[in-house]
């Protein structure tokens, strides 16, 4: 490594050591200052014009500030961040977070003047075929998606061994974060950020695409509070059957949010994946816990699977009736119990934010009731009603006739009598 190199991975260590709260700003100062008398020591004993200069870790841990395995914990994420500063157009700022697939940084693009996020994949990763190929169809997949409600793609590319994704950068918080400082969400504001994302969800199935992988982490909310679907990492095109079975068997998602179907691997995972992950979303906001939870990912799957779902409304009592209703359609163990498109999903937050009954999930429900009485219904008892004795053996029968008959020789009687006078 040159010197300028040298020196500027030195800043970011001495940076990030006083983050991690391993050493003060003091402490730097103090060592970088003893960093230059040494190397000024070496070049004159030398007689270099360059100075051979020790590197800032090395005086540290001499100065006894610290130990060799903080910084050798501390110095993947030095080489990791360093090595991004070199993406062509973009100046990196700082990081904002990260996980097993990717590091995320706030970024500045310097033709425009404005700033970005930047996705970056794992030096780990770069080598891997299918992480790399991945990296960039998410890359590809946010590009065809066009909404307010879905943070945007501007860039995609790799400079040398440095795979990147450049994305719009929301200046603001996750739902997740809100959840945690917060607790949970009253209704009004969690209906109005779900029906940003189903709306963003509308947008994306509309256009060929399912998420996969929606959840409070990945709904960004901006600072006038308009909710933004982030994170197409799992993204995959509905028609890509090549895809989905390459990955059957294999669950794809986050546990606390994932769909039956995904946990099972199926290769058919459809639209409604995605609205029953919306569905455990909502949950989480109003209640300020996941539905199901458990001891390990295994657990918590296990209960998707075969554990009922405790309504919303028994949990926060401050919650409606049609919003429990919602999200007991939207978690339907069933998908084919569940909403069929998000726009259904969407007509019926609309309604209960106006203080109306949820019309899709009010059917859903009597629809089920009427299943289940028509289920619970046992044989019908036939009471046995006393049968009408036969009228020819009835004695009012035989007294009416012999009245009749009476009559009818009367008459007779008296016809003759009056013809032969």
């Amino acid at each position: 490594m040159n010197q300028s190199n040298e020196t500027g991975s030195d800043t970011l260590l001495g940076k990030l050591l006083v983050e991690r709260g391993l050493a003060t700003s003091d402490d730097i100062q103090s060592c970088i200052q003893v960093q230059r008398e040494v190397s000024l020591e070496s070049s004159v004993a030398d007689e270099q014009e360059t100075p051979n200069q020790r590197s800032l870790a090395q005086v540290m841990i001499d100065e006894g500030i610290v130990t060799q395995k903080q910084i050798d914990r501390i110095r993947p994420e030095v080489e990791e961040q360093s090595g991004k500063r070199q993406i062509p157009g973009y100046q990196i700022l700082e990081r904002l977070g990260a996980g097993a697939m990717a590091t995320v940084y706030k970024a500045r693009q310097l033709s425009l003047d404005r700033m970005v996020a930047v996705k970056v994949l794992p030096r780990k990763h770069t080598n891997n075929e299918d992480f790399v190929r991945r990296f960039f169809d998410e890359g590809k997949a946010a590009a065809k998606l066009n909404h307010p409600n879905i943070v945007a793609a501007i860039d995609v590319g790799q400079a040398g061994e440095t795979y990147y994704f450049v994305m719009e950068y929301v200046e603001g918080r996750s739902v997740f974060e809100d959840i945690q400082d917060k607790g949970p969400y009253a209704e009004k504001d969690a209906l109005k950020i779900a029906i940003d994302i189903a709306k963003a969800l509308e947008h994306a199935h509309n256009a060929g695409f399912i998420h996969r992988d929606v959840k409070p982490k990945n709904i960004m909310l901006t600072n006038d509070d308009t909710a933004k679907l982030a994170d197409m990492g799992l993204a995959r095109a509905i028609s890509d059957r090549e895809a989905a079975e390459a990955e059957a068997g294999k669950a794809f998602g986050t546990p606390y949010y994932i769909s039956p179907e995904q946990i099972k691997g199926e290769v058919d995972v459809d639209r409604r994946a995605d609205i029953y992950s919306l569905g455990c979303t909502l949950h989480h906001m109003v209640t300020g816990r996941v539905p199901f939870d458990g001891s390990n990912p295994s657990a918590v799957m296990r209960k998707h699977l075969n554990q009922d779902l405790t309504p919303v409304d028994h949990i926060n009592h401050d919650l409606t009736k049609g919003l429990a209703e919602i999200i007991e359609v939207c978690m339907a163990k069933n998908r084919k119990q569940r909403y069929a498109t998000a726009s259904d999903l969407l007509q019926d937050l609309k309604a209960v934010a106006k203080g109306e009954a949820p019309p899709f999930a009010r059917k859903m429900f009597d629809l089920s009731e009427l299943s289940a009485l028509d289920q619970s219904a046992g044989p019908l008892d036939i009471v046995a009603l006393p049968q009408p004795e036969p009228l020819i053996e009835s004695p009012l029968f035989w007294i009416a006739a012999i009245g009749w008959f009476a009559v009818v020789l009367l008459l007779v009687i008296l016809l003759v009598t009056l013809a032969s006078n």
